[in-house]
Parts: C-alpha cells; structure tokens; sequence
C-alpha cells in the first residue's frame, strides 16, 4: 500500500470520477458493440453514474474500494498455448497490475483498495479437462506469490470458499443446483444477446483450440467443432453460477471482468495485459518479451518466432524474441 500523507481526500464524487478514469485506461471492450459515440478510453456519464454510488458507499465509509475480479482459474490444458500447469511471469505480471492498480487508488484516496480474485478453476475445471488437483496446486502457488510479493491488496476466493468443504465435485452440484440457468435459457440467450453470443463464441473458439490439439486423429474437425460448442455451453453455465454466487458473497462489491464487455456492462473488462487478442490472458498464453513490450501471446507463436525460453526458479518463465507483429 501506498503511504499517502494527504491528509484532507477530495470529495467522494472526484474519488469515483478518478477510480473509473483509471479503469478507462485498461478496460477491455467489446468492440463489436463501440459506437462513435462511445469513448474507449474516457468513462461516459451513464457509466460513471451506473457505479457511482456503490464507489461512493465504500467512500463514504472510508473503506477501501472493493473489486472482485473471477480470474486465474488454472493454466490452459493446451500445450501449444501456455508453458505448463504452474503460474509463470504472465501470472506474476498480471497479479502485480491488479496491486498496482490499488496501490495508484491510494494516491488520491487515503483507504486505497482491494481486489478479490475468485478463482474460479474448480467452478469448471472437470468441463475444461483440467484436474481439481491442478486446479488447487495452480491456487496455492498463487497464494505464495502473492506472500513472497508482499502484494496486500490481493486476496483469494474460490468454490471451498463460497459452500465450504474440499469435496469438489459435492460443491459443484451444489452449484449447479442452486445458482445454474437452463441450458435451454443460455442457448436462446446466445441466439438472441450480442453480448451473450460474442462470449460464446470467444469461449468457443477456446475450446475447439484445445480440442484441436489434444485429438490424436479420433475425431474429424467438424465432430471436434460440435463438442467444443456443448463445452462452451457448459463452461459458461457454469461460469454464471458463479457469478450469481461472487454476486451474493460480495454485493456490495464493484464487479470486474477479464472478457471483454459491452461498453455500459455492469460488469467492467479490465485487461491485464497487452495482448493481440481480446481474450487472451496469462493462462491462456505466455509471455513474449520482444525488447520494448511484454505481451501474452499463445505458446506456438512465440515458436513460430524462434523465441528463446526463459527459465525462473527451476520453471520456464517466457519467451525473449522479436516483434510478433512483423512477422504476422
């Protein structure tokens, strides 16, 4: 945390205004939906009055600004995509940007900030092809960092959290009992929603990637496709159970998001990371640093390149190399 030694704040309306212009800076939006008359990188007055007051109420408290982000699952199961099971430096970045984050709140509001990663890895963990086992080992070596950096801002919150109990497949009935939608709902959602349909088709397009590189020649790329459509579905089900459930646990809570969102959702993208694709995120990726930026991009890219791999702490880190951009 920041040792700010202000000791009047400005009022609570000047906090709210400057907690969204620095969100503004990094939100990830869903460009199919911009208009010319909305701004990427200056909050709208229909935004900023849509969270003003749950800003304010923290404000006027003199409490730290609460986020809750679900984020950082576990690492992609697809090889061609990322360097392993374990947290590597997009994850280390990434979770620095989010303390950074609070740490610049606490420049011009005393109490600061603090962001609540609900992780969300056992939520559909057994849907992706990733074990409750990795799921937990990629959790606490998270929590780890997040000690060894000191990163005080950040805390963790996962499906044992929120239902109690280790039990994971207990606590995912527990889920969809209680807080998943009808399968039939979310398809006409998708049908009929932009936003909806513009999430499927990113979480799609995910999952037929790692359906791609795991078929060893069983299934045709058309049987492939349909699968990984009935993944999709399912992970994103699941994903909106939790959300009605990180809803409940924390609702007075600002809500952030790592998918790109309408530009008036009341759920903020926020990108931790540059990146080429809107969707892409430390677990998805890795990270290439090409001598000027450092940018997720997929495992194979970085290949492509004859980027050199990094090794920190007896693990791989990232890729050195050139500009993906000239070479696309």
């Amino acid at each position: 945390m920041v040792n700010n030694s202000v000791t009047e704040g400005p009022c609570s309306a000047e906090v709210s205004r400057r907690v969204l212009e620095l969100l503004y800076r990094y939100r990830r939006v869903d460009h199919s939906q911009r208009t010319e008359e909305t701004p990427e990188h200056a909050p709208c007055e229909a935004c900023f009055e849509a969270r003003r007051a749950k800003l304010e109420r923290f404000i006027e408290r003199d409490q730290p600004i609460h986020f809750v982000v679900p984020a950082f699952p576990a690492k992609s199961p697809n090889e061609k995509k990322v360097l392993g099971a374990l947290p590597d430096l997009g994850e280390y970045m990434g979770l620095g940007f989010l303390q950074s984050l609070c740490d610049y709140v606490s420049h011009f509001y005393r109490p600061g900030a603090r962001v609540t990663i609900c992780s969300d890895g056992h939520v559909f963990g057994d849907v992706v092809g990733v074990s409750d086992a990795a799921v937990t080992t990629y959790r606490e070596s998270l929590a780890d960092l997040i000690g060894s950096e000191n990163w005080t801002s950040l805390d963790l919150y996962g499906l044992d959290d929120a239902f109690g109990g280790m039990d994971y497949p207990k606590l995912r009935q527990v889920l969809e009992h209680n807080y998943c939608a009808r399968l039939e709902d979310l398809k006409e959602s998708v049908r009929t929603d932009h936003s909806a349909r513009s999430l499927f088709n990113g979480i799609h397009r995910f999952m037929f990637e790692d359906a791609l590189a795991r078929n060893k020649g069983e299934a045709s790329k058309s049987q492939l496709r349909k699968d990984s459509k009935d993944t999709a579905y399912q992970t994103i089900r699941r994903s909106n159970a939790w959300s009605r459930v990180v809803a409940e646990k924390f609702p007075e809570a600002i809500r952030l998001s790592i998918h790109p969102q309408p530009p008036h959702s009341e759920k903020f993208g926020l990108q931790l990371m540059r990146t080429r694709d809107g969707w892409l995120t430390p677990w998805h990726g890795v990270v290439l640093d090409d001598g000027v930026n450092l940018s997720i991009v997929k495992r194979w890219e970085a290949e492509e390149l004859n980027a050199s791999l990094v090794w920190r702490h007896g693990r791989p880190s990232h890729f050195v190399g050139p500009h993906l951009a000239a070479h696309s």
